[in-house]
């Protein structure tokens, strides 16, 4: 596999190739959206472990720097949760949104059959700029996911619920509570998806099991 970090496009990015890569070959692109006070690198270590032939992977790293303190700089795609308005959230959601179309016009990437991925806020995102997206993407997957209030998704769902989405979360998760993942479960359930909900015995984080089986279930 070949991971390049490339800035063409709004946001900064790394791009995962899979093992012989053939530039005239269209492949499925997997979105993978780092937490809040990570960056695009955090979760471009998994990429081989999902998968190393399947997939072209694009890891962007978020808009907003933050400092965490001691000299460290770390994104966020909108302040937290205590911190962010309903503008916050929608310029997020608009900025993603644009880099996603930005991928497609500038790849290529199979128009269908594509996947998005997301951990703690990526996750919240997955669910805010995938659902609406049921063309593009079939499988979302969210990780320890930030998602209050999932009602307030209802007026970007589609009318067919088609995409099969995974959800997982650790029962000692000390700053995404479980609950969020069981609401946010239940919420999508009774909207008619087709969701596969996992709890681990872990805290916030992602462990190989968890990974483990993300790939069986793809």
């Amino acid at each position: 596999m070949k991971a390049e970090a490339k800035q063409d496009l709004s946001l900064q990015y790394i791009c995962v190739e899979p093992d012989n890569f053939d530039s005239d070959k269209t492949y499925p692109l997997m979105l993978v959206l780092h937490g809040f006070g990570a960056n695009m690198q955090d979760l471009a270590g998994l990429t081989p472990v999902i998968s190393s032939t399947d997939y072209v992977y694009i890891c962007p790293n978020a808009p907003l720097e933050f400092d965490l303190g001691f000299g460290s700089k770390g994104y966020g795609w909108h302040p937290p949760r205590d911190l962010c308005s309903d503008e916050d959230l929608e310029i997020g959601v608009r900025t993603l949104n644009g880099f996603i179309d930005e991928i497609m016009e500038s790849y290529n990437f199979s128009n269908s059959g594509n996947k998005m991925l997301g951990f703690s806020q990526g996750g919240g995102m997955t669910y805010r700029c995938g659902l609406n997206k049921p063309g593009l993407f079939d499988q979302l997957i969210g990780l320890s996911a930030s998602m209050p209030n999932p009602e307030s998704l209802l007026n970007i769902l589609p009318s067919e619920k088609t995409q099969k989405i995974f959800v997982a979360h650790g029962t000692s998760d000390a700053v995404v509570p479980l609950s969020n993942a069981e609401e946010t479960q239940v919420f999508l359930s009774e909207q008619g998806y087709d969701v596969l909900y996992r709890t681990y015995d872990m805290g916030h984080e992602i462990r190989d099991t968890v990974i483990s089986d993300i790939v069986d279930w793809l």
